[in-house]
């Protein structure tokens, strides 16, 4: 990962994340408290409440910001330690 030209070369542990609302899957890394990277699934997309709400909208995927379920269960699993956040 490149920020401001230079190559981000800290060790992160890419982990499956579950959503405790609906049950869609992701992978998720933490790179600090704050950032956190989520790969979708087009699967996880059509599992997720939030993104399916937007989708019936006629909002595209792309354009939804994230799902606050999920951003619950990613914090849930790194207070549980099965989603490590990556040392400075």
């Amino acid at each position: 990962m490149e920020a401001n030209g230079h190559r981000d070369e800290r060790p992160a542990a890419v982990s499956p994340v579950e959503c405790a609302r609906c049950g869609a899957a992701v992978l998720a890394v933490k790179f600090s408290p704050q950032h956190t990277s989520v790969q979708w699934t087009a699967a996880a997309v059509r599992t997720c409440w939030e993104f399916s709400a937007s989708l019936q909208l006629g909002r595209p995927s792309a354009l939804v910001e994230g799902c606050g379920s999920l951003r619950d269960s990613i914090d849930v699993a790194v207070a549980a330690g099965h989603l490590a956040v990556a040392p400075p």
